[in-house]
């Protein structure tokens, strides 16, 4: 599943709800508070971040077996990095929500230009046995 969105805060919103109706549609109801806070750090920090004018962002979320893949594109070059923010910040510290929501994370470069920041969600046990069962479907 694929989209594009105007950089700006309001899409925030609208990807979570995206990505929640996709998640109902691969009856994967057990990861959408998880992926819905990975997706919102990812793509708030592209709001922020990215000073490109007149780039969209663009989401990707893939079910992938026993995973949920969710990948936030952008068209700035600099790769996020993982820092120790001072204690009285009030921001810095939506990459360690995803480091510690995701059992895999990182950042690709686009060919052209830009990246994907992604991260990897693991399906629990229990609700891949359901779907092997054919108890929950993927849309």
């Amino acid at each position: 599943m694929v989209r594009r969105w105007a950089r700006h805060p309001r899409c925030v919103a609208r990807a979570r709800a995206d990505l929640r109706m996709t998640l109902a549609s691969w009856g994967l109801p057990t990861v959408e508070e998880a992926a819905l806070l990975v997706l919102s750090e990812l793509i708030t920090n592209a709001v922020r971040h990215v000073r490109v004018p007149g780039r969209q962002i663009e989401t990707r979320y893939l079910h992938q077996g026993d995973s949920v893949r969710i990948e936030v594109h952008d068209a700035a070059d600099p790769q996020p990095r993982l820092m120790t923010p001072p204690p009285e910040a009030v921001h810095g510290r939506g990459l360690f929500l995803v480091d510690a929501l995701a059992d895999q994370w990182g950042v690709t470069p686009w060919t052209v230009v830009g990246k994907a920041v992604w991260a990897v969600l693991a399906i629990p046990d229990d609700e891949r046995a359901s779907m092997a069962d054919g108890q929950l479907g993927e849309g």
